[in-house]
């Protein structure tokens, strides 16, 4: 039960973003900057960030060759370049919000490791580097097979190897506490431990029903805009939305000395992932083992696929190297068949940002601009 001080100055608001990951703190983050006067709530359901945006890999980057390959085969040429565009736009966003030293971004380029049933992926290079050069202004993808060796990865699985200058590792944690930072100080209000239970858009304003965790009795906010920032967890509260959940699972290694390696790589046509931290080795993937078991929003690991990860850890990534695993976690990310995220009006006054595909950290800021514009039209 709430005092009357606590119903008027606690739960109105102007415009309320349901999930704190780095699409709904852009989304506040604009509505902050155009309109400083107005009352920003920002709910979150887990007591940190709970998804993808404080669990991903920290990488910046916009899709590998294989993988905008095999987009070209399911979409139109100009909805991949847009997309391509989009996710590149998003992380100067991005960049223009949170400067590279406070997210420790490296700009060491991304790599892309064939192996023998993949190498046809060359034959596309010209076509994809003409595709994206609008953009870029240079070339995105060339081979570096020299680097297989150089790097320490097995010959016997890596049979090609390319680069693209334009990939950034950067701090997950580090971009999220200062993105946190900077939306408090523009004067919004961010709640955690709130996991909203049901809405209704009754055309002048949007309630909010929030579990209340000290109570029997729920939390109504209410604000004449809202704005769905929660991915995966979206589909809960709108079962028809055309999206489903897909966990990614992570490991990451003991420092290693003289580690040969830097960068973000890709392999698997990007459903295998990994990256330095340091001198340690993070590696993340392997959905495609059991598709439709990931399709969930539990955060947790398999023996499965954990299993799997620290296998080709030792056979392809790291086979001569001495480690041991210190962190294995989880986050959820939202994809369809079609690589779109959703960007609209679910009501008059509910605005959804879902479904990134994930790519939220590349497309989160874009997206955050585009939803804000909704809520202000």
């Amino acid at each position: 039960m709430l005092s009357f001080w606590e119903e008027k100055e606690f739960t109105p608001y102007d415009f309320i973003v349901v999930g704190a990951g780095i699409t709904g703190l852009s989304t506040a983050a604009v509505l902050a900057e155009t309109q400083p006067n107005r009352r920003i709530l920002v709910l979150e359901r887990g007591l940190l960030p709970t998804g993808a945006s404080t669990k991903n890999a920290g990488f910046a980057s916009f899709g590998s060759l294989s993988e905008i390959v095999t987009d070209l085969r399911n979409m139109p040429e100009h909805e991949v370049f847009n997309l391509v565009k989009l996710r590149y736009e998003g992380l100067q966003k991005l960049q223009a919000r949170i400067s590279q030293k406070q997210m420790n971004m490296d700009m060491w380029g991304g790599y892309e490791l064939l192996s023998e049933h993949e190498v046809l992926f060359l034959d596309h290079i010209s076509r994809i580097n003409d595709l994206l050069r609008p953009i870029f202004s240079d070339d995105v993808f060339r081979i570096v097979d020299d680097k297989i060796k150089e790097f320490g990865f097995s010959k016997k699985q890596v049979k090609r190897m390319l680069f693209n200058p334009f990939e950034a590792q950067l701090d997950t944690g580090k971009l999220m506490w200062n993105l946190l930072n900077y939306v408090s100080s523009r004067g919004v209000v961010i709640l955690t431990g709130c996991e909203l239970q049901s809405f209704e858009d009754t055309g002048r304003k949007v309630y909010l029903k929030v579990k209340n965790p000290y109570a029997e009795e729920p939390i109504w906010f209410n604000a004449p805009k809202v704005a769905f920032c929660t991915n995966a967890f979206t589909k809960k509260l709108i079962p028809t939305l055309e999206m489903e959940p897909g966990r990614g699972q992570v490991i990451v290694t003991t420092p290693i000395n003289n580690l040969p390696f830097h960068g973000n790589f890709h392999f698997g046509e990007g459903l295998y992932y990994f990256r330095n931290v340091g001198n340690r080795v993070l590696f993340g993937g392997g959905r495609n083992l059991d598709f439709n078991n990931e399709k969930t929003t539990q955060l947790s690991t398999t023996e499965l696929i954990i299993n799997d990860l620290e296998t080709k850890l030792q056979e392809i990534i790291l086979p001569n190297q001495s480690y041991e695993i210190t962190d294995r976690w989880s986050g959820i990310m939202a994809f369809s068949k079609v690589k779109k995220t959703i960007v609209q009006m679910h009501s008059q006054n509910i605005a959804l940002g879902v479904r990134a595909g994930g790519m939220g950290m590349a497309l989160g800021s874009a997206i955050g601009e585009q939803i804000a514009q909704l809520l202000l039209e």
